[in-house]
């Protein structure tokens, strides 16, 4: 029985390579459709999408200077609070325009959460919640491409910026994409490994089943963010966490920031998951220093209106 059950494991087709379950057609066409133009004061900001790979369009935000270049750029991604009104691409679009003036481009997407006709499937152990992070973290990638397929934007100062859940999916394309410069990952679970050790998940699991659980995190290891965020390297990664969590405890985020490769920037805020202001300043100083453009004005970052944290939904 132990034979047969060896030479099985040795004649069986190799299991894809973890990164590959994010790969695309870069060269398909990104069908990038202007549908509106806002206006504030000297910044204009178009209301675009484009094709997804995996389906449907990506509703985005397009936040140009004026001139022409070269610009550095930013890919942002919402947090997935479900009861705030800024589970979409508004979230960090006052940043933007504040970045704007620095000589920063900015796209904004709606993750699949965000897009209309989006059903959740809230039964354990779906297999949906993987499809859906392989089209956000895809979509990005098509986002990038977007962004670097403007004459303005100059490829060497791109940067990511993801909350919560977009900051596991910028941790993964830490991993797979090399085009960023940089990355600010907000309050976001960077390890599942790290993750499945806290009581939550203990409790979960032996509701579940020991050995049904195992098997199911076995087959979707390659979802991991922890292998890819350990090799964002030469990138440089700026961890943002609060102190008012239960469960992304600072201890927790410590954790998850041991693993992040070097170069790292790790600071903790007194404040809830939403984070605040000093946060936000933080994060545009460090954008504006990384990118190489001239520091935000600091009265239009302290202008930005702080991210409202609702109560969780019951």
């Amino acid at each position: 029985m132990l034979a047969a059950l060896l030479f099985a494991a040795a004649t069986a087709s190799p299991s894809p390579a973890p990164g590959s379950h994010f790969a695309y057609d870069p060269k398909a066409p990104l069908d990038a459709v202007t549908t509106g133009v806002e206006t504030r004061g000297d910044v204009v900001i178009q209301d675009l999408s484009y094709a997804s790979p995996k389906g449907g369009r990506v509703p985005a935000y397009l936040v140009v200077p004026a001139g022409r270049g070269p610009f550095a750029a930013v890919l942002w991604g919402h947090w997935y609070w479900e009861n705030s009104p800024m589970k979409s691409r508004r979230q960090f679009l006052d940043e933007a325009v504040v970045l704007v003036r620095s000589g920063v481009v900015s796209l904004l997407t709606d993750g699949p959460v965000a897009r209309p006709g989006y059903t959740p499937d809230r039964t354990p152990l779906n297999t949906k919640q993987f499809d859906d992070l392989v089209q956000q973290v895809v979509d990005m990638r098509r986002g990038a491409d977007l962004l670097l397929a403007r004459p303005e934007v100059d490829p060497r100062r791109l940067a990511y910026v993801g909350h919560s859940y977009n900051a596991a999916v910028g941790a993964i394309l830490s991993g797979v994409d090399r085009r960023f410069k940089a990355y600010v990952l907000m309050a976001g679970g960077l390890s599942d490994q790290v993750s499945y050790r806290a009581d939550e998940y203990r409790r979960y699991i032996e509701k579940i089943g020991r050995m049904k659980w195992d098997a199911f995190a076995a087959e979707h290891a390659w979802a991991d963010p922890g292998p890819y965020v350990a090799k964002a390297a030469p990138a440089k990664v700026f961890l943002q966490y609060a102190t008012q969590e239960d469960f992304l405890t600072p201890a927790r985020a410590k954790e998850y920031a041991a693993n992040v490769s070097e170069p790292k920037r790790f600071t903790l805020y007194d404040a809830p998951h939403a984070l605040n202001a000093e946060a936000r300043r933080d994060r545009l100083a460090f954008l504006s220093e990384l990118l190489a453009v001239k520091p935000p004005d600091r009265a239009a970052v302290a202008s930005v209106p702080d991210l409202v944290q609702p109560p969780p939904p019951r």
